[in-house]
């Protein structure tokens, strides 16, 4: 991504960088991985921003006191848990980003009546964040914000994913957090006073804050596994009880043949403005980690790291300490707060007494 110098130019930031997001990556003692991430630097037409900042947060963005050549920067990080197969979360690796920047308000009539002709539950769909956009008049409508253009990327990957073969016995669950930065002049993530945060969500992967006050976790994503209360109540109303167990039968991209029956990647969309010094960092994890270790001490696991990598580093350790099995991958992203935080390591007790009782474990034998 690009940064605008005091005094006139742009620097790059290198997104890939462990001293800019931090990243670790295990494949447990699985024979292949099948989680996959993709951390991006998109772009995305101001004015289409500027609209959603209206509607989400009540903020006049003047586009006329913004460098033009990095207000349409948005940070992508997005992170994949497969089952069945490592084909879905690769592909999702490899396009969903590119699909975020692509989308147009034109394909949705055409996305819709695809959904629809799966059939089931998606007889129903009236085609939620997409509904004003469904006919082929598209006169007079809006621009995309965030929210709709989160879902339509989301549904027009699943259309992509469905001609592979391997999509009736795949899918993968996704969780996409998307970074705007809205100081002015801009600056990045990592330093920006005011940060307009969107989470497009779909299954039991996992993304948390850490506020600097206290550093407790706050979570920005809801498991979508079938037997969530939730969940349930939403295939039992559509007709989809007792259709799988495991990962099946949440909601994820991919799994085909179940979509009749409720299984959707239609993503839930939450939002956050953020005062960047509130906020120490976010941390996006798949379920290889939060299997083992709860929000809390994820969070704390990263307090007081010199740096995004080692952060993540820590995280992904103890989980494997502790006997994580899975697939597991860390991204954590620094914000401002980042050195900032307050307050004690609530965790650390407990923390130290499940790695005593894990010594001696299988798992530690391995490592």
């Amino acid at each position: 991504m690009r940064a605008p110098l005091p005094s006139g130019g742009t620097i790059r930031v290198p997104l890939h960088s462990p001293k800019v997001i931090g990243v670790s990556v295990s494949r447990g003692v699985r024979s292949y991985q099948e989680d996959g991430h993709n951390v991006s630097c998109i772009f995305i037409d101001p004015e289409e921003l500027q609209v959603g900042l209206k509607q989400s947060h009540g903020i006049e963005w003047n586009l006329n006191k913004i460098y033009k050549d990095v207000a349409n920067q948005v940070v992508f990080v997005g992170i994949y848990d497969g089952h069945g197969g490592s084909t879905v979360s690769d592909h999702l690796r490899k396009e969903l980003h590119s699909l975020f920047e692509s989308v147009d308000k034109s394909q949705i009539p055409e996305v819709y009546d695809w959904v629809k002709s799966l059939g089931g539950y998606f007889k129903r769909y009236k085609g939620g964040a997409l509904a004003q956009w469904v006919t082929d008049d598209h006169y007079g409508t809006p621009p995309l914000d965030l929210e709709a253009r989160a879902t339509l990327a989301f549904l027009q990957a699943d259309r992509q994913i469905s001609l592979l073969k391997e999509s009736s016995k795949q899918g993968s669950t996704a969780s996409v957090a998307l970074f705007h930065t809205l100081d002015n002049p801009p600056k990045p993530f990592y330093t920006a006073e005011s940060i307009s945060l969107t989470v497009a969500h779909c299954g039991d992967t996992r993304i948390l804050l850490c506020p600097t006050d206290g550093g407790c976790a706050h979570a920005m994503t809801e498991d979508h596994h079938a037997e969530a209360r939730g969940e349930s109540a939403r295939l039992r109303r559509l007709g989809g009880t007792g259709i799988i167990t495991d990962s099946f039968g949440e909601t994820s991209l991919g799994d085909s043949r179940f979509k009749p029956f409720g299984v959707t990647p239609e993503p839930e969309v939450r939002k956050k403005l953020l005062k960047g010094v509130e906020w120490a960092f976010s941390v996006s994890v798949s379920d290889g980690i939060t299997s083992v270790l709860s929000d809390d001490e994820i969070v704390d696991l990263a307090r007081n790291s010199p740096d995004p990598q080692q952060a993540a580093s820590s995280i992904l350790s103890f989980a494997e300490e502790l006997g994580s099995e899975d697939n597991a991958t860390v991204i954590v992203v620094p914000l401002a707060g980042w050195d900032k935080p307050r307050g004690p390591d609530k965790t650390k007790e407990l923390r130290e007494y499940r790695r005593r009782q894990a010594v001696g474990s299988e798992r530690q034998r391995r490592m």
